[in-house]
């Protein structure tokens, strides 16, 4: 008899099946290891945060109310994946207000997690997204209710923050994207 060590199920260090790659329900390469709140990789087998489904087209104001619940919950990674969603599958005209989003939430999860850098590179570029996308033609400013104008100062300020030492808990430093 073989021995469990022979086996091709064996577990690698990290409980996942030897030679195996994650897929997702479609046979595509998909990372299936459980995640944290902030979006960081948890070993196999621990319990992590429910992951966002992945190509979720929704009407826009399910977007912002979505976002707005996982920025609420602590969840800016996740809230970062809503709002990829609605960049790919959204309007080309409004890519670049989904994307400036993705970017704030993103630079949320950064600062959250302590990289200084990253973090408020990722708010000021989100912000100069959000901003330019409001200049580009009249009475874009509060797209689906949100306040772009607010959204940027509070992620200008949260950058001045981080760079400044602070510590930051994606909680109570979420964003209120409507006004």
């Amino acid at each position: 008899m073989d021995s469990p060590a022979d086996s091709p199920m064996d577990s690698t260090a990290s409980n996942r099946p030897a030679d195996a790659r994650d897929r997702d329900e479609e046979g595509r390469a998909r990372n299936a290891r459980p995640r944290d709140g902030l979006g960081r990789p948890l070993p196999y087998g621990t319990d992590g945060v429910p992951r966002q489904p992945e190509g979720v087209v929704r009407a826009p104001e399910e977007t912002v109310a979505e976002a707005q619940r996982l920025l609420d919950a602590g969840r800016p990674f996740h809230a970062h994946e809503v709002f990829e969603d609605a960049w790919k599958s959204g309007p080309k005209e409004e890519r670049e207000l989904w994307r400036g989003m993705a970017q704030l939430a993103v630079g949320l999860t950064h600062a959250a997690r302590g990289n200084v850098t990253g973090g408020a590179r990722l708010l000021r570029r989100g912000a100069g997204a959000v901003t330019a996308w409001a200049a580009a033609a009249p009475g874009r400013g509060r797209p689906y209710g949100m306040d772009l104008d607010r959204a940027a100062g509070w992620a200008r300020e949260l950058a001045e923050d981080v760079e400044g030492g602070a510590t930051v808990d994606a909680e109570s430093r979420a964003p209120r994207l409507r006004g």
